[in-house]
């Protein structure tokens, strides 16, 4: 029986989070009189232009309501003809996206085991020998994601070499960065940080994340390829990802990048993630692979203990096989958040604070 209160949903996803106090006030303030559909407003173009102070003067960005529109049509830009999207088996559009990629784009999926939620440019090379075979869908796209589903974030030179290995083989790189803000936080949290892992290493279309670090809803599409620029308008019109009063998007876009408060908020979660880690790593029956680089820690747990931890404080099983679980954190995590569930882990495992 856990004495402590529940800190709510605190640790199931940064997604279970509410909208950040300054987006809300964005879309209020958005709210006012008549402006033109899909796009031929204000707020997009100041949308568009703050894009491009990140990503450099030819980036192309096209919003959209979430995170699988986002994929697809990022996706939906690089493939052509009896392509195939190479990703790890962890990949979101592999496991979390109930085959969109598959059914909307008739794309094949060539998802490579890899246990660290990260693809090795020889993997890449390994999959080019059927390139050139009537046979075989032909490998076009390498699709990553930054940060990964498993807590890992690829280095910019781990990015660039990837990039490299593909291009090499006529390849494009899609770049799923529904946790974006989260690797570039990690890694230094800076425009040279983001530029390195994104345009400066060859990218050609990233997924460009942002409800889950404190909006409502809505992602954007940014597309540093010129071709993908090119075809992305009628693609997103294509796939219902255009939202025809965008300046709602728009403005809670806008509101996140104002005085890098996206990397702020990212970079909170982060540092929400290594509190919870070092509050429970002592723990008897608590066991990790190692500290958190973004915001989620996957602790092994004892299995008669999950359930009633569950149930004062909702979170996800992970791989039930082995007992592990992930405890995420968010923009609005607080370290009385942390320090009330750590007290509460403490609690159901019936064991004392180790000094």
């Amino acid at each position: 029986m856990i004495t402590s209160p529940a800190p709510g949903r605190a640790f199931a996803s940064d997604n279970a989070a509410g909208v950040h106090p300054n987006v809300m006030a964005a879309l209020q303030e958005a709210n006012t009189g008549h402006a033109l559909a899909y796009g031929d407003d204000p707020w997009t173009r100041s949308t568009e232009s703050r894009m491009r102070d990140l990503f450099g003067p030819t980036a192309e960005t096209f919003l959209v309501w979430n995170g699988t529109g986002a994929n697809v049509v990022a996706l939906a830009t690089l493939l052509g003809p009896a392509q195939a999207v190479i990703c790890t088996n962890w990949a979101h559009i592999n496991v979390d996206e109930t085959g969109a990629p598959e059914r909307i784009l008739g794309a094949k999926l060539i998802d490579l085991e890899c246990p660290d939620g990260k693809l090795v440019p020889a993997q890449i090379e390994d999959q080019a020998h059927t390139l050139g075979d009537m046979h075989h869908a032909q490998p076009g796209v390498v699709s990553l994601t930054q940060s990964t589903e498993v807590g890992t974030a690829y280095s910019a030179d781990e990015i660039a070499s990837l990039c490299e290995a593909a291009h090499r083989f006529g390849m494009t790189v899609h770049l799923d960065g529904a946790r974006l803000a989260n690797a570039v936080a990690a890694h230094g949290a800076s425009l040279s940080t983001l530029r390195s892992m994104t345009v400066d290493a060859g990218v050609d279309v990233l997924s460009f994340g942002a409800t889950k670090n404190g909006m409502m809803y809505g992602e954007a599409v940014v597309c540093l390829n010129e071709r993908a620029a090119r075809v992305a308008p009628y693609v997103r019109k294509q796939v219902t990802q255009l939202p025809s009063k965008m300046r709602y998007v728009a403005a809670q876009i806008n509101a996140l990048l104002e005085d890098d408060l996206w990397l702020t908020l990212a970079g909170h979660s982060n540092e929400m993630a290594k509190r919870l880690y070092a509050a429970t790593r002592d723990i008897s029956g608590v066991v990790f692979a190692g500290p958190p680089v973004v915001n989620s820690v996957f602790p092994t747990l004892p299995p008669s203990t999950i359930a009633a931890l569950q149930e004062w404080c909702f979170f996800w099983d992970w791989d039930a096989s082995v007992h592990q679980v992930r405890w995420m954190t968010a923009w609005d995590t607080s370290a009385a958040d942390v320090d009330a569930f750590a007290t509460g882990v403490r609690e159901i495992l019936g064991v004392r604070h180790i000094a």
